[in-house]
């Protein structure tokens, strides 16, 4: 359901999700796109949850400031090279080579750049080639992240969750009913503290399928500077999200 507040001349939009849970808890979520979305218990009127968002109004407006910055700082990619590309929280130039012979197309880490070489130097054939390599780099090391974070996870069993990979314009990350996690492959271009912060996320969300007080709890249990890793990843959202 779309609703909106003001404030001062401007006009905030938000989306509210009604939650069928026990928590009595209006939260509000700022996703990396400046989508505005806010939690609430489901029966909840909407004059209280305007209410509630009006409150935090200036904190909106500020925050959605940023992004809109942000995404006017980021450039549509080019594929040449010189070009900056990130993974795990690094700045990689871009380093496009011709392919000579017979071999297959192939990208690399290699001396301190992401080295792409083909025979086919269109935008959407280097664009393909490096989502490619983003999704292969991105499994392992969700999957190297989660195996290293669970022993900590107090309920968890022997068997760790599956892992999925889902590209996402709104979120980093989501947990299915059924129990799998699905992780987007942009978060690979995160620092490694901002991977693990998703990935306890939504572990988190094996036990508290809401946003209710007794998650962040437990979310601060596990991650006590979880907030602070959080907006480091939400100020790097356009950058990363641009191929």
């Amino acid at each position: 359901m779309q609703q909106s507040v003001r404030y001062g001349e401007e006009q905030i939009n938000y989306q509210i999700t009604f939650l069928a849970s026990k928590t009595t808890k209006i939260a509000i979520h700022i996703h990396p796109d400046g989508v505005v979305q806010v939690d609430a218990p489901l029966g909840a009127e909407l004059p209280k949850i305007k209410q509630v968002v009006q409150k935090r109004a200036r904190w909106l407006l500020q925050n959605l400031t940023r992004i809109r910055e942000a995404q006017a700082e980021v450039l549509p990619r080019q594929y040449i090279s010189g070009e900056s590309h990130f993974y795990l929280g690094k700045r990689y130039p871009l380093k496009v080579l011709e392919l000579t012979n017979s071999h297959r197309p192939t990208v690399k880490l290699l001396r301190g750049q992401l080295q792409v070489t083909t025979a086919d130097r269109s935008t959407e054939k280097l664009s393909q080639l490096l989502k490619d390599w983003y999704a292969s780099h991105a499994h392992q090391v969700f999957h190297r992240r989660l195996r290293a974070l669970a022993p900590g996870v107090l309920w968890l069993n022997e068997a760790l969750p599956t892992i999925k990979l889902l590209t996402m314009q709104k979120q980093w990350g989501s947990c299915s009913p059924q129990g799998y996690i699905l992780l987007n492959p942009h978060l690979v271009k995160a620092p490694r503290e901002c991977i693990d912060y998703v990935i306890i996320h939504e572990l988190c969300h094996l036990k508290e399928h809401n946003h209710s007080p007794d998650f962040y709890r437990l979310l601060s249990l596990q991650m006590p500077d979880w907030k602070q890793v959080k907006a480091k990843l939400d100020g790097m959202a356009e950058l990363l999200l641009n191929y």
